[in-house]
């Protein structure tokens, strides 16, 4: 539990844990545009900041929503499949849920895009407390660090996240003990431990005070999703424990001390977090603070590989290049479209907003988004494993209020910045069901050519068709029929091999599925069987393991020599066929031209393998 608490606090917490190096500034800013004495306000905001970390994080994340797991994983992806929401048809109330779970996800990598310039940016800017001759080299640094972070995705996380943890431990008790000492300075600060200080707050500010202070107080708790998304690598104890024994302390004392920073001297709410140390120390925070932050934003990137691995699996994404970095870690993956996509949006996000300040306007309403989507599909969760209706309602209902309030307050932003991180998103949910709505469409196109079972065995037999040695193992996205690249090879090559399988992948609605439930075997007639082999929504297919796993099928000296036949589609738009609007079809045809290969994502050798063309049109 210790070991897996402390590697908790690297990946986990890394976002939220940096946090203090902008929320409070950016909450006492919005306060001080409206003509707010700092000194009285910075009591009322740390009270505001804390006690959004104690609902948001600690109630509703840590105690209740990370019941929700599908297997021990959780996020969107594993929500989404709890509910057996697949299916893309209109009308359908499953397919609303589909499209609900998608924009969720699609925010991650909106929120993905923000969460390493912010971080990063926010860390270097501390050069220019002590050196402001050095405010025209921020950008160039962090944009260095950024590209040298992404630049090493591809060697794998396995080295750096071992040491993750200690890192963030000593970060943690690092702003613990920086807290502590300001409050020591001011104790009068600890009466914003009490919850009528933050009320008092927002009772006595304007409305448009508290609502620019609550999108900025907000920041505070962006990163608490992470608890739920990556609970599958760490299990809910372990991140629970990491949560209320070291981070949430260590980060409720810093925000006390970089209030009690700014009562006592209302001129230091430039920069809190920074004032908090000597002078002498400012140097080596500000590389502390860029290190950690680098952690955090490795986080957001290994979390968007794998809800990009988990949108493949589930057929939401067209098949990509995914890498494994480490043999004895299934996790640590490296996906390159993911990586130098993300990159893009990640620099373009430093250069177009500049300073961690004017990020602050774009980071924040793509985190509330989604969290006001996982309370609701939490709340379906929760009614559908048999907990009382009302009960859910009523705690739900009181934690959607509190999420509601905050996408509003963090809506405001739009025009400020909000835009962008809802542009990556849009795009990549239109991306998801333009992907899945297409491949309905094909499958109802294959579905309508595929010749029934029993009459091709039929006609198998009578046209005393020539039999070679070997096997054939015949990809089908169909647990039923006969696949269309069988057909057109007998069409053509008027023979067949002595032993025939039809294959089909299915993925389950769950992380993994269990060695010896792997592969499912029936015969359809003498030398002709159909493999249906299951994989998780975390697996990596593997047709030759998964054959080889079923030994009444082939013996691994036939696998061997087996030989894989795939179709390779190419679609054409018709318009005489309902479906979707022309220009989406071009996207989806495009998309489909750019996917890797059936063989690599299967895992087949490439000399085995044979690939079948046909045209389809939808």
């Amino acid at each position: 539990m210790a070991g897996l608490s402390l590697a908790a606090l690297g990946v986990v917490y890394g976002d939220i844990g940096t946090s203090p190096l902008y929320a409070f500034k950016i909450a006492l800013q919005a306060a001080a545009q409206r003509g707010q004495d700092m000194g009285d306000a910075a009591v009322g905001i740390a009270s505001l900041v804390i006690w959004c970390l104690i609902l948001i994080v600690s109630v509703k994340y840590a105690l209740l929503i990370l019941r929700a797991d599908n297997h021990g994983e959780g996020g969107v992806m594993a929500m989404l499949a709890l509910l057996g929401s697949r299916s893309t048809q209109r009308g359908s109330g499953r397919g609303a849920l589909l499209v609900l779970g998608l924009i969720g996800a699609a925010l991650l990598y909106g929120d993905g895009a923000i969460t390493p310039s912010i971080s990063v940016l926010s860390a270097v800017e501390g050069l220019k407390l002590d050196a402001p001759g050095l405010e025209d080299a921020v950008i160039p640094i962090t944009l260095a660090i950024l590209i040298a972070l992404f630049m090493a995705q591809s060697r794998g996380t396995g080295f750096i996240g071992r040491i993750f943890g200690p890192i963030m431990l000593c970060w943690f008790v690092a702003i613990g003990v920086l807290g502590l000492i300001g409050i020591v300075r001011d104790p009068q600060v600890l009466k914003a431990l009490l919850p009528s200080a933050a009320v008092g707050f927002v009772a006595h500010a304007p409305l448009a005070v508290n609502f620019g202070v609550l999108g900025a107080a907000f920041l505070a708790v962006t990163g608490g999703e992470a608890m739920y998304a990556d609970m599958g690598h760490f299990g809910r104890s372990a991140i629970r424990a990491a949560w209320f024994f070291v981070a949430l302390p260590a980060l409720v004392l810093n925000y006390l001390g970089q209030a009690a920073l700014v009562s006592a001297d209302p001129r230091a709410a430039g920069g809190p977090f920074y004032g908090l140390a000597p002078g002498w120390a400012h140097y080596p925070l500000v590389i502390f603070a860029t290190l950690a932050t680098v952690i955090a934003s490795q986080a957001i990137i290994s979390g968007v590989f794998s809800l990009t691995q988990q949108a493949v699996q589930l057929g939401f994404l067209p098949r990509l290049r995914i890498l494994h970095t480490a043999r004895e870690e299934h996790g640590q993956i490296y996906i390159p479209v993911a990586n130098w996509l993300l990159a893009a949006a990640t620099l373009a996000a430093v250069l177009i907003f500049k300073s961690s300040d004017a990020l602050a306007g774009a980071y924040g309403i793509a985190v509330s988004g989604l969290m006001v989507i996982s309370t609701f599909l939490a709340a379906l969760v929760a009614i559908r494993w048999g907990y009382n209706p009302t009960l859910v309602v009523l705690l739900n209902g009181m934690f959607m209020v509190v999420d509601l309030v905050f996408l509003l307050a963090n809506a405001l932003k739009l025009f400020e910045g909000g835009w962008f991180p809802l542009l990556i998103a849009g795009t990549i949910a239109f991306l998801m069901l333009t992907w899945r709505s297409g491949l309905e469409l094909l499958e109802a196109a294959r579905a309508e050519r595929r010749l029934d079972e029993k009459r091709f065995i039929a006609a198998l037999e009578d046209k005393a068709v020539c039999r070679v040695p070997g096997t054939a193992a015949f990809l089908s996205a169909s647990r039923t029929g006969i696949p269309l690249s069988l057909s057109i090879h007998l069409k053509h090559n008027k023979a067949l091999q002595e032993r025939v399988l039809l294959v089909s992948v299915v993925v389950e609605e769950i992380p993994a599925v269990d060695a010896d439930d792997r592969a499912v075997v029936s015969e359809l007639t003498s030398g002709f069987e159909r493999v249906v082999l299951s994989f998780g929504f975390m697996e990596m297919p593997d047709i030759p393991g998964g054959l080889a796993r079923a030994r009444v099928c082939v013996s691994p000296h036939e696998l061997l020599q087996t030989s894989y036949y795939i179709g390779r589609e190419t679609v054409i738009p018709d318009a005489d066929v309902p479906g979707m609007w022309r220009w989406r079809e071009a996207i989806f045809m495009w998309m489909q031209r750019n996917s890797a290969t059936t063989g690599t994502s299967f895992g087949i050798p490439s000399g085995q393998l044979v690939e079948i063309g046909t045209e389809i049109r939808i």
